[in-house]
């Protein structure tokens, strides 16, 4: 199947609440398995930390915001997006 190689899921960890959506460097989960810490600018309800992470991802990566998926964690801060693989050599070192 052509064209699902373009595509990559990335591990996030979030903190609503913070005074602007900014990354915050790199953890390892229990596996040891690469988590991109994220701070939103954006309250935990309502969806609106999700609507801000999606919106915060697409600006910094410079990617169209139909193009990232949550795939898991709407309600958790542990989150697993799917972008294209392109965007992933724009994310913080």
């Amino acid at each position: 199947m052509p064209g699902h190689t373009d595509r990559a899921q990335l591990a996030l960890r979030v903190t609503p609440g913070a005074r602007k959506s900014e990354f915050a460097g790199w953890t390892a989960d229990e596996k040891g398995r690469p988590v991109l810490l994220v701070k939103l600018a954006a309250p935990p309800v309502d969806g609106k930390a999700n609507t801000e992470l999606i919106r915060f991802l697409a600006t910094a990566l410079d990617c169209p915001k139909g193009q990232i998926t949550l795939l898991r964690g709407t309600s958790s801060r542990q989150k697993t997006v799917e972008l294209p693989a392109a965007a992933m050599e724009k994310l913080p070192k």
